[in-house]
């Protein structure tokens, strides 16, 4: 039942890509999900397609350098746009909704610049399970009319990894990311130090195999979360001490470890408590 379904979905999202007028901009993150559909949509429209990476302060370095591999690996255009996160309105102000005047901005600025390259269609990847969070986002891909097809289909994240890995897309397993701002509080601004002081801090735990981390910023206190299984690993003597002294010399005063571990949209979890 489960592989009937899932090949209802393939045929449901091939279909809905096969009616877009040429050419199409895939807006591309390098992630699992828009991986996934750059590969799929690269066999359905060939080079009627190219890729758009932002390219901007929230956006992780690793992130960016890992998108022009993916879309190499695949043999797809791949352009890149680069975005001042201050000229966007409310953004360094963080109110609960800044995902949804930063999309609004992003993807204004990616359909004026498909337009210049004769792309009609603008194409992104979120998927049906980012529609169970608080995700303000989306209000604004739909006023602007970029397309969603993963959502289209009902694709799981699930999904999309079984199929990756089936396909061979390059990063299929590679664990989920986000703009580096949704690390921090809300109605807290955000500076270019808070967000270098989170993506330099992430680069060490990743560097310690903690490929599973975030680390949330409260000010002068850096609340690092990995996955469950890796607390005990992470509270060990050495490691913890290595941490520690890395993030004081980030400019952190106190360093903590979440005890519930990783959890998707656990920032969010503070609106949960105002309301």
């Amino acid at each position: 039942m489960m592989i009937a379904e899932t090949e209802e979905k393939v045929k449901r999202l091939t279909g809905a890509m096969a009616g877009y007028p040429r050419k199409v901009a895939v807006a591309f993150s390098g992630g699992v999900d828009s991986a996934f559909l750059l590969s799929v949509a690269s066999e359905i429209l060939g080079d009627d397609l190219f890729a758009v990476t932002v390219n901007a302060g929230f956006v992780p370095r690793r992130d960016i350098d890992h998108a022009g591999s993916v879309a190499e690996a695949l043999c797809v255009s791949h352009e890149m746009i680069y975005v001042d996160f201050n000229r966007i309105d409310n953004f360094t102000d963080n109110p609960t909704d800044r995902c949804y005047y930063c999309k609004r901005a992003i993807f204004s600025g990616l359909k004026e610049f498909a337009a210049k390259r004769g792309a009609e269609t603008v194409i992104e990847a979120t998927n049906a399970d980012d529609l169970e969070d608080y995700r303000p986002g989306i209000r604004a891909l739909s006023e602007l009319d970029v397309k969603s097809p993963l959502i289209e289909a009902r694709f799981s994240k699930n999904e999309i990894r079984k199929l990756s890995k089936e396909r061979g897309v390059p990063g299929w397993d590679r664990p989920s990311d986000a703009c580096l701002a949704t690390r921090i509080e809300t109605g807290q601004q955000v500076t270019a130090t808070k967000l270098e002081q989170i993506e330099e801090a992430e680069n060490y735990l990743k560097s310690l195999g903690f490929a599973l981390c975030r680390v949330r910023h409260h000010g002068a206190l850096a609340r690092i979360e990995v996955s469950p299984d890796k607390i005990d690993d992470i509270l060990s003597s050495s490691v913890r001490q290595g941490i520690d002294k890395r993030f004081r010399e980030l400019g952190f005063i106190y360093v903590t470890v979440d005890m519930e571990g990783y959890k998707r949209g656990s920032m969010n979890k503070e609106l949960n408590h105002r309301k």
